[in-house]
Formats: structure tokens, sequence, C-alpha cells
């Protein structure tokens, strides 16, 4: 036999598990020697602990005893009521067994019943079957009387009647006969069909009726609800769904009163798209979908069940319809004045107080949540249409300004002047007024449009402005075959300088944004270049006057004091009085550049090496002249306003200077200094310059322009060129045999 450690290795593990607890908790207590002499209260206390641990542990297990002696004695209890019953099934499967012959015969019974039942149905509808005729006929009668409720009464019946019987001869498996039954019962198809049409055609003039008599209209409406809850019932059941059914009778009201709607209004065969007559569509429309909305909400809501939500599906279908008609629209090719109107009906007059915003249709109409008549990008491009027509027609009315303004240069008057005296025409208003209203009308539809407007009025600003700068052109020529036509050539072209002053200043106040009207750089170029046509042309006017007589310098004839300069001044101070009607910024650019184009021709009559002087006499002649001569054209020019250090004529003074120096050796230093002050005058035109003096050796000129060499000259930022202009006549190359000779 195995101990009994063996058999329970698990209260071995404990009761060792315990020692070593036991012997931890002792060393723990008893680690002094003094706290041995309370070894035997520990003793007393740990045999009182263990006596009624013991006597828990005895009481739980005899509890427990107790419980499964109780169980046990169920258990048997219940295996024996179980037996018993198994006894008596046995029992009862013997008595079934016994009486299954019998029920044979009321098996037969049964089929007897099931036909007794049936014929007596048949009797009992019997005499509806026979006066199913007559009843198609009253019905037919009381649908002509319009008696609606009456006539439907009669047909469910008659309905009811056909669907009773081919459902029981659906559910026998009768199909052959269901044929004679709906042939029998055709006169249905007809009576459905004819209260269908009466019932569509009083949907149909709904809006009318509401008003006049809504009695008809509610009737259609309860007889349409009748025919709903039919189908709903037979599609609930779904066991057998008679012919016909479902009707969907109410799906096909709102489909008719939609149809109403939109053929009433919306599917004209054709339709003015100009103007005054999409004016006239659109304002009607806007008239009947008000009032029709009001009839709606006033009165035929209370004619029907509130599920219909009636006034949301008329809602819908008016602005459903409106969005496809307009789409519709917008396929022609409209004219801008059209393209306006589709734009601030859509945009502005649809949600507006005026039609969908109006005191008598709030708060039930709500076409917010309906989203827009026009998708943004239908808008766009609408509003990209709109620009196109805009633009052809600023192009035309700036082409017919333009051809006006042309044929105005050519008048045998002055053009017409401010209350300053500065030369105008009305350029300037006609265009920036043309321009401002179009993107003035822009902005009473979108943002969006009114920058794309304002982009196009700039950029046909741009090219109108490269147009009148080539009329001014085509004028110049004109002027140059005969200088007499224009007769008014210069006054002309400083009305036009003043007209460009005036677009230029106006230009900003086309932004729609007051915080941002800077100017594209691109137009600001085209303005530019405007002005420095005319101002060209005007200088190039000047010119014609000033040649004739720089052609005459340099010579002995004027050495010895001739009246060349005076000319020229007189032609200045005329040309000076013209410019005077032209606005002070143009003015002073005029003035300065006409004392630059003086000094330049001056300086270019010097050095066509038409004289050399002969002696220290006439170079001293040269140097007095000179002195006059720029002395009387400054004074001329400071008169006249223009500031000497804003003047060119300085470099006649130092050139004087060269020309003036008594000993030729000095003239390396002299030239040093011109060539600084002057960075862009050039070999030729010093060499020129020392040919003039005529005591000039070879070895010094050699020197000169060596020491030019060694000192090139760069060009500062913002220096005004004078001698680059100027062309130095190529000297003649010499010849072994005299012209004469090769002649």
């Amino acid at each position: 036999a195995s101990s009994p450690d063996e058999e329970w290795p698990e209260a071995e593990k404990a009761e060792k598990l315990a020692r070593g607890a036991a012997l931890k908790w002792a060393s723990g207590v008893f680690y002094r020697p003094e706290k041995l002499e309370g070894l035997g209260q520990y003793r007393s206390r740990e045999t009182q602990r263990n006596s009624s641990i013991q006597s828990r542990l005895k009481s739980t297990v005899q509890s427990y005893l107790e419980g499964v002696s109780a169980g046990l004695e169920q258990l048997r209890s219940a295996a024996q009521e179980v037996q018993s019953v198994c006894q008596d099934l046995g029992a009862a499967r013997w008595a079934l067994l016994d009486s299954a012959d019998r029920f044979q015969g009321l098996q037969q019974m049964r089929a007897l019943m099931s036909e007794h039942v049936q014929l007596a149905s048949v009797v009992q509808v019997l005499p509806q079957l026979f006066s199913v005729h007559e009843v198609f006929s009253h019905t037919l009668q009381l649908l002509s009387g319009q008696q609606l409720l009456e006539a439907h009464a009669e047909l469910m019946m008659m309905e009811h009647l056909r669907d009773d019987i081919l459902s029981q001869l659906h559910l026998r498996g009768l199909s052959s006969a269901q044929a004679t039954v709906l042939s029998y019962f055709g006169g249905l198809q007809e009576l459905n069909e004819s209260l269908a049409k009466q019932l569509w055609d009083i949907v149909g003039s709904s809006l009318r009726l509401v008003r006049e008599d809504p009695v008809l209209f509610v009737t259609a409406v309860r007889i349409i609800e009748r025919e709903e809850k039919i189908d709903d019932t037979l599609l609930l059941e779904a066991t057998f769904l008679p012919p016909g059914r479902p009707k969907g009778w109410r799906q096909k009201f709102y489909h008719v009163l939609q149809e109403t709607i939109t053929g009433a209004h919306f599917h004209a065969a054709r339709m003015d798209t100009e103007g005054p007559g999409l004016a006239r569509h659109l304002a009607a429309l806007q008239k009947d979908i008000v009032s029709e909305l009001r009839v709606v909400k006033d009165l035929m809501v209370q004619c029907v069940p509130a599920h219909y939500n009636i006034l949301s599906v008329c809602t819908v279908t008016y602005h459903q319809a409106l969005t496809s008609h307009l789409q519709d629209i917008l396929r022609e090719d409209l004219d801008k004045q059209a393209l306006f109107l589709l734009l601030e009906w859509a945009l502005r007059v649809y949600h507006s107080p005026e039609m969908m915003g109006h005191p008598d249709l709030l708060p039930e109409v709500d076409v917010s949540a309906l989203g827009p008549l026009m998708s943004s990008e239908l808008v766009d491009q609408t509003e990209r249409k709109y620009v196109v027509k805009v633009k052809a027609s600023v192009l035309e009315w700036m082409q017919r300004t333009l051809e006006v303004e042309f044929k105005e240069w050519f008048r045998e008057e002055e053009p017409e002047t401010d209350h300053q005296g500065f030369f105008q025409s009305a350029l300037p208003v006609i265009v920036m007024q043309m321009l401002n209203e179009n993107i003035r009308v822009a902005s009473l539809i979108t943002d969006s449009l009114q920058r794309k407007v304002y982009n196009m009025a700039l950029e046909e600003l741009e090219a109108f402005l490269g147009r009148l700068r080539e009329a001014l052109v085509q004028c110049g020529k004109e002027h140059q075959k005969d200088r007499t036509i224009p007769k008014y050539y210069v006054s002309y072209l400083l009305a036009m300088l003043n007209n460009n002053l005036a677009l230029s200043s106006s230009v900003s106040f086309l932004h729609p944004d007051t915080a941002r009207r800077e100017v594209p750089m691109s137009l600001r170029a085209a303005l530019d270049r405007m002005q420095k046509k005319a101002c060209q042309l005007l200088l190039e006017e000047l010119l014609l006057d000033l040649q004739p007589l720089c052609l005459q310098l340099p010579s002995r004839k004027w050495l010895s004091g001739s009246q060349l300069v005076s000319s020229m001044c007189e032609v200045i101070d005329k040309y000076a009085k013209d410019f005077s009607h032209v606005r002070k910024p143009v003015f002073m650019l005029l003035l300065t550049e006409s004392e630059l184009l003086v000094t330049s021709q001056y300086l270019r009559a010097l050095m066509q090496k038409k004289m050399v002087c002969k002696s220290e006499e006439e170079r001293g002649q040269l140097c007095d002249r000179l002195l006059q001569d720029a002395t009387q054209l400054r004074v001329l020019f400071c008169g006249l306003g223009l500031d000497q250090s804003q003047q060119s004529l300085e470099a006649v003074f130092a050139l004087r200077e060269l020309i003036c120096l008594k000993d030729p050796a000095l003239l390396s230093l002299e030239v040093l200094g011109f060539i600084t002050k002057y960075p862009d005058v050039s070999d030729e035109h010093i060499s020129t310059l020392l040919d003039l003096r005529g005591d000039v050796s070879k070895e010094v000129r050699h020197m000169v322009l060596e020491m030019m060499a060694q000192h090139p000259q760069v060009l500062p930022e913002r220096y005004q060129p004078i001698f680059s202009t100027i062309l130095v006549p190529v000297p003649e190359l010499p010849f072994c045999l005299r012209k004469g000779k090769c002649a």
C-alpha cells in the first residue's frame, strides 16, 4: 500500500510551505534572547487559533456532505418519474395505432365539407356575378355625370369581387380558369381608364379648381388615397397580386402636376431671345410663378393630406424646370443684353423679395436648400460669353471713336481747350465713360463678372492706345507729304498728349476695389509709348524747322555776326508757346527734349567738317560765337522755365574750352576732363573738334587719342547721352589722281 504522502503530494507540499513560513516568522520574532520570555503566550495563542480553524473546517465539510446527500435523493426521485412517463407515452402510441383506420373516414368527410364551403361561397356571389355588366353600365353613367366617389365605390366593389375569385383560383392552382374570369370582368379596364382620365384632367386643372371649385379636386385626391391604401394592403400581404396592381396613382398625381406646371410655362415652341422679348418672358415667369405658389400655399395645401408636401413638390418643380429652361435659353446665340438679363434674373431677381423671397411665400417656401438656378460653372461660362459680347461692342465703339477723332485732326480749326487753355478732345471722356459704365453694370451681377469686365476693359484700352498710336503715325506720314495738312498738326498732337494724361490719371479709377488702384505695367507701358510717339512727332516737326538754320553752321558768315541763333530762338519760342497748351508734366518733358534736340543739332552742325580755323584770330572769333550762341540759347530756355542744371547746353560751353585753349600741348589734359564729363564722346568726335581748331599737329592728335584709349569711359546710370546720337562724316580716302583726272 502506498503512503499518504504519495497519495496527496499537494498536501505534503503545503505542509512544507507552512513549516517554512512558520520558521521564517519565528526567526523574525525570536531573534533576540529577551523575546523568548513571551514564547508561552505565543504558543497558547496559536493553539487557540488552530482549534478555531479546525472547528470551522469540520462545520464546512459537514454542510457539504448534507447537500450531496439531498441531491442524490432528488436524482433518484426524478429517475423514477421519467420511467413512469415513458410507460404512459408507450401506451398512448399503441392506442393511436389502433385508431388509424377510423381516421380514413374523417378525410372523406373533410373533402365533402370543403366542397360544400366552396359551393356556398359561389351561391353567395352569384347575384353579384350576374349583375356585373349592369354595374359596369351604371358606373359609366356615374363617371359621365362626374359622380366620381360613387363611381369609384362601385369600381372598388367590382375589383374586390374579381380579385377575390382570382385569389381563390390562385390558391387552388386553377390558373387556367383565371383567363375566363379576366374576360368576364374585362369592362373593369375601361372603367379604370375612364376614371383615371378624369382624375388626371382634374389634377391638370388643379391650380384653377382650388380657386373656383375645390370640391372636385378634393374628390380626386380622396380617390387617389383610397387606391394608394389598397395598393399598400396588397403589397403587405404579398400572397396574390391582382392584375393592374399596384396602380401607383399618388405617384402619377405628382407626375401630372409637374407636367402641368412645366408644360404651362416652359415648353414654348419658340420664344424671342432678343433683349426686350426675353425681358418680357422673364417678367411673365416671375409674375406667374409667384402667383401660382401663393395659390398652392394658401389653397391647395388645405385640399390634400399633409404628407403630400404639396408646396415643397411645387417649389422643387418650378426650381428644376427653371434650371432646365435657362440652360435651353443659354444654348441660343444671345446678345449681351439677353445674357445680362439672364444673369441678373437667376442671381438677383430669383431670390429677391419680388419672387421666391416674396413676403406672401415666406417662410414656407425656401429655395436656399435647392441649390442655385445656375451652377457656378454655368455662371462662369455665361459671364465669359457676356464679356465676349461686351468686348465686341466696346471694340466697335472705340473704333468709331477713333475714326471720328482721326477726322477731327484734319479740321480747319484748332482743337477745343479747357478752362485753363489746354488743348483737348472728347476722346478720354468718351472712352472712360464707356468702360466705366460697363464695369458698373457688371457690378450689379457678381464681383467675378465685374473683375472679368474690368480686365477686359484694360485689355481693350491697351489695344485702343496701340491703334491710336498707329493713327498718329499715319497722320504724321500725311503731314510729311504736305506740311500744310493737317493745318493744326502740332495743336492736335498737343491735344493727344493731354488726352493721354487724362487717360493715365483716370484709368486707376476703373478698379472696382478703391484700396487697390494700381495700373497694370502693360497698360502703363502702352500709355508711355503713346506719349513718346506724340512727343517724337512734335520734336520731328521742330527739327524740320530748325534744320535749314543748322545747315548754315558753321560758316564764315556765321562767324562774322549772323542772326542764325536768333532765328533758331524765334522758332523755339514759337514752339514753346504751342507747348504751353499742354499740361505741365508733358510741357517740361517737351521743353527738356527740345533743349536736348537743339544742343545735339548745334553740335552736329559743328562736327560736319564744313570749316577749319585758319588762324588764331578765327579761333578767337569761333570761341566768341560759341559763347554768344550758347549763352543766348541758355537764357531762352531758362526764360521758358527750364532750369540751367537741367540743360545740356553745358556741352557747348565745354566744347568751346577745347577750341579756346591757347597751347595745343595741353589738349590731352583738357580732353581728359571733357571725356570724363561726357563719357559718350568718341575718338571721331574729338578728332573732328581737333580738325576744327586747325592748329593740332599729328603728334598732339596721336597723343590725345592715345590718352583716350588709356582712359576708357563707362556711362554712369541715368546719364543723358548727347554725343552718341551725333554721327561724324566718314573721311574721304586719299586717291592717287585728282578727281578731275579720274573723271
